[in-house]
């Protein structure tokens, strides 16, 4: 059984505009997602969605509106600084080492380390693979994610697990708000279910989750909550069982 939403939301963004020289690529944009819940954020091409993603994990400045995380209003200056707030993001472009393994993937960059306890120097440290490999292992458990090994290298893996490997790297860093970037485009029908299960997972582990999809069977599947952006606009909120007519016209404008 998912856990209920809690009441008051985790992430909230009010008034948020940003714009590109003359372009005005986001106008007053509402946003609100709260613990244990998955909000999609639809909208065709150029309605904004990844600007609103960059803006919240710190790629974008906006030029005015306010974040608020946990009830308290924040700036997010760099990816760096979402980080430290608990946002994590995975974009449509996977970030990851085809010929390093599983383990090697999660943790690049972020190796733990322990104290070697021979006869050497006492401020030698070493790579501890032992206790990264143990935590990988618990890690994609906890996401029931299907991977053959910690140890196969990516190239070895499918689409869907290579994401899989992609969203568990930003769980290291115990974030609380996950942004997804059209997590299943490219994906074959068993890849994408994947994928999908995964998030469910997220959600399970009590995240707030913003979705950004084109597939609206994939939305429908997951979301709680539908946010439509058009032309830089909110252009509707809607439950996932809304009518697919209705979520349509809120996306192409037609009445």
């Amino acid at each position: 059984m998912n856990p209920a939403p809690s009441a008051a939301p985790i992430l909230s963004l009010k008034g948020i505009s940003a714009s590109f020289g003359h372009i005005r690529a986001l106008v007053g944009v509402d946003l609100e997602v709260r613990a244990g819940e998955v909000v999609a954020l639809v909208g065709d091409n150029a309605a904004g969605k990844s600007t609103l993603i960059k803006v919240v994990a710190g790629h974008i400045q906006p030029v005015s509106g306010t974040i608020t995380v946990d009830g308290r209003t924040v700036t997010v200056p760099s990816p760096s600084a979402a980080h430290r707030l608990g946002i994590a993001t995975v974009f449509q472009e996977l970030a990851v080492c085809e010929n390093l393994d599983v383990v090697q993937n999660l943790y690049l960059g972020k190796e733990r380390r322990r104290p070697w306890s021979g006869r050497v120097r006492r401020d030698t440290v070493f790579i501890d693979d032992g206790a990264m490999e143990a935590e990988a292992r618990e890690l994609l458990a906890s996401l029931t994610a299907r991977i053959p090994s910690v140890r196969t290298p990516l190239r070895e893996l499918s689409a869907g697990q290579r994401q899989t490997v992609a969203i568990a790297r930003t769980l290291l860093g115990k974030p609380r708000i996950v942004l997804l970037d059209e997590p299943t485009a490219s994906l074959s029908v068993g890849q994408t279910a994947e994928v999908l299960t995964l998030i469910e997972s997220l959600r399970r582990l009590g995240l707030a989750v913003v979705l950004v999809s084109h597939n609206m069977n994939d939305v429908r599947a997951v979301a709680d909550r539908i946010e439509v952006l058009r032309h830089g606009h909110n252009n509707g909120t809607f439950p996932a069982s809304a009518p697919h007519e209705k979520i349509l016209a809120a996306i192409t404008g037609v009445r």
